[in-house]
């Protein structure tokens, strides 16, 4: 049998999922459970909307619980506070600038449940990080976005 994959997370990245699960465990199940059993007193379950909704809920609630369990038990929490190098890697922050606009963007590479570019997190299997991981500062690097080809370059690599 093969072993299971590691799943690599940052630790505020794992403490944020372990925050998620005791909430969707602690809150949301008790709170569907009260919901099944309110929509079932009402009689009639064939059609019964509140019941078949609440059920629906209960399905999504225990498939998130389960993902995130799964997720969780095969974390490789990594601290970028304790990394270094010269080369950009899982953990690094990376501050980049468009070749071509000059706009500087700064981007953490982090694990695929924690990625949120809005926040400046990409995930380690986004095109961004796959084409930054192994460069160093000074470089140029080509990445497809959905807005077409863009070239970047390494301003900064800061860990932590």
């Amino acid at each position: 049998m093969m072993a299971m994959e590691r799943v690599p997370m940052t630790v505020q990245g794992f403490k944020h999922l372990e925050s998620e699960l005791q909430r969707l465990k602690s809150v949301e199940r008790p709170r569907i459970v009260a919901a099944i059993a309110e929509a079932r007193a009402h009689g009639d379950l064939s059609e019964n909307a509140e019941y078949h909704a609440a059920k629906d809920a209960q399905g999504m609630n225990e498939a998130r619980v389960a993902e995130l369990e799964d997720k969780l038990s095969r974390a490789d929490v990594i601290d970028p506070k304790t990394l270094s190098g010269d080369t950009v890697k899982f953990g690094a922050t990376v501050k980049l600038e468009d070749e071509d606009t000059e706009e500087q963007v700064t981007y953490q590479i982090v694990g695929e449940m924690e990625a949120d570019v809005k926040s400046g997190k990409v995930s380690i299997t986004s095109p961004i990080a796959r084409a930054l991981i192994s460069k160093a500062e000074g470089d140029s690097v080509e990445v497809t976005t959905p807005k077409g080809p863009r070239s970047y370059e390494i301003l900064e690599i800061s860990w932590g």
